[in-house]
């Protein structure tokens, strides 16, 4: 039975959330009106609950939506992978480039995370576990030496990634730009699980 195509995203509801998240990273989530957010994407503020039901729903589309994408996308990456090398290749490039392409939503994680209501907070921190141990479980059979610092390892990988925000900021934002900085974490990121494996 062929899988029914997937729900066309709002163009408009899409424009918000990026909008936001680039608010909300800037200047902080309470440092942010529904107006402000509103006049960046050319409606009026009250316009933007034909969309989403308030600020705080808007934040928790973001930040349950990345987690979600990111261990769905990290499950088809590990399941098409032909070995366990390979399937730490394609979780290291779709990090990276989530790193590198949406470094607003790692910023908003790092600093709103608090002002998620108690069930969105806890179904984003499940998310991410389950995340963490799609990792763990790739890079203990890539690295075999890794055996019980695969965890530790895995979450300093990803403080080496998320760190992108940062590291990036200097960098002009072209293509060659992307390529080097791209290429230098997939490096890092392996080499310190090498290390941890003390191979």
């Amino acid at each position: 039975m062929p899988t029914p195509p997937s729900p066309v995203e709002n163009p408009r509801r899409q424009q918000i959330r990026r909008e936001a998240a680039r608010l909300f990273a800037a200047r902080g989530f309470l440092g942010v009106g529904v107006d402000e957010i509103g006049r960046a994407v050319g409606i009026s503020g009250p316009g933007l609950y034909r969309h989403f039901a308030g600020k705080d729903a808007m934040l928790a589309d973001l930040l349950v939506g990345i987690s979600e994408r990111l261990l769905d996308e990290g499950r088809r990456r590990v399941d098409e992978a032909v070995d366990a090398p390979a399937a730490l290749d394609a979780l290291l490039q779709g990090h990276i480039d989530f790193a590198l392409d949406e470094s607003a939503l790692i910023t908003l994680h790092d600093r709103e995370l608090l002002h998620l209501p108690d069930e969105e907070r806890h179904r984003v921190r499940s998310l991410q576990r389950q995340y963490v141990e799609l990792w763990v479980g790739v890079a203990r059979d890539s690295f075999p030496g890794l055996g019980a610092d695969a965890r530790a390892a895995v979450h300093a990988v990803f403080g080496l990634l998320n760190s992108t925000p940062h590291s990036a900021a200097g960098q002009s934002g072209d293509l060659a730009d992307r390529s080097a900085m791209a290429a230098l974490l997939h490096r890092l990121a392996l080499g310190a699980l090498g290390a941890a494996a003390g191979s």
